[in-house]
This record gives C-alpha cells, sequence and structure tokens, in this order.
C-alpha cells in the first residue's frame, strides 16, 4: 500500500480539489450544500481561487501517489464578532480511498490548526441527520449537536435534507 501525505492545498492543486470536488458533489448530493450542477460550470481558475493561499482558512487533502484523495475544508469567519468561529466544511473521501480513516485523520489535521488561531474559540459542521457514518465520525471526534435544521438542503420539488449542526469548544480545561 502507498503512503498517503496530508497538507493543505495550493493554488497548484485546483485541478485535483475540481476533480475530487465534482466527484463528491455528484455521488452524495445530500451531504453537500453545493450542487453539482452549479459548480461543473465553474473552471479550475475559479476553484483555484477558492483556496486559502495564507492562514487561518484552510483546505487539507490527503494524497496518495500524488493524487488528491480526500478533502476537508476550515473556514475562519472574518468579521469582528464571528471570528471566535470555524466552520468545518466539504469532507469528503474518494471512494477508492475509503476505509483507510482518512476523514478522521483530515478532521484531526483541521482541528489541530484550529488550536493554534488565536482567539478561535468553536468549530461547527452541518450533517446531513441520515448521514450515519458522518455522524459517528463527527461525535467521536467530540463535535456535540446544538440544533437541527429543518429543510437544510432542497434537492428537488418536495425533498429535502435536515441537517444536525454541531459544534465543537475549542478551549482546554
Amino acid at each position: 500500500m502507498s503512503a498517503i501525505g496530508i497538507r493543505p492545498l495550493t493554488q497548484a492543486d485546483a485541478a485535483g480539489f475540481r476533480a475530487l470536488r465534482l466527484e463528491g458533489l455528484r455521488l452524495a448530493p445530500d451531504a453537500f450544500s453545493a450542487a453539482y450542477e452549479d459548480e461543473v460550470e465553474r473552471g479550475e481558475a475559479e476553484f483555484a481561487s477558492r483556496i486559502p493561499d495564507a492562514p487561518p482558512s484552510a483546505i487539507f487533502g490527503a494524497f496518495r501517489d500524488g493524487r488528491l484523495v480526500a478533502l476537508t475544508g476550515l473556514a475562519v469567519r472574518p468579521g469582528a464578532k464571528e471570528r471566535h468561529k470555524g466552520l468545518i466544511w466539504g469532507v469528503y473521501v474518494a471512494a477508492d480511498a475509503r476505509g483507510l480513516g482518512l476523514a478522521r485523520r483530515l478532521l484531526d489535521t483541521a482541528i489541530a490548526h484550529a488550536r493554534t488561531i488565536e482567539g478561535l474559540e468553536i468549530l461547527q459542521l452541518g450533517v446531513a441527520v441520515t448521514n450515519e457514518p458522518a455522524k459517528a465520525l463527527y461525535g467521536a471526534a467530540g463535535f456535540e449537536v446544538f440544533g437541527i435544521e429543518r429543510k437544510a438542503l432542497r434537492l428537488a420539488p418536495g425533498r429535502y435534507v435536515d441537517e444536525e449542526l454541531r459544534m465543537l469548544e475549542l478551549a482546554v480545561g
């Protein structure tokens, strides 16, 4: 088995980021707020512009044989009243890389990075109430449910996804 490295994405990773993101949106439409139909229209340059070029926000990727096979985003809010909150987003592992613990490794990497950001107190995320594997992952990492957003995503007329809203307190002790 080949080694898997984890690091923040750079502009040079835009093609891989686009390909993996589109795969996730296509295969798991109820897991993401973005829609494949919207994102497929966006080119590599637009995906490159979404990759933070400096902390505190970051997109972490897992690479196997030079190919991006998993990702997790961390967005830190810029406003004075919200910069104490970060958002975990876009967690996805390619089908051929599942079962290797990559989602947890990436989540742990994002949490460790978040703990280094001055003034960042909590991480938040949303997860479909029906996504049991993701709910188990986030629960094991310490994310607690603080609410349910009914009809968070509209997949089609009359077809909605409810999301659990979860948070992790970053302060130790």
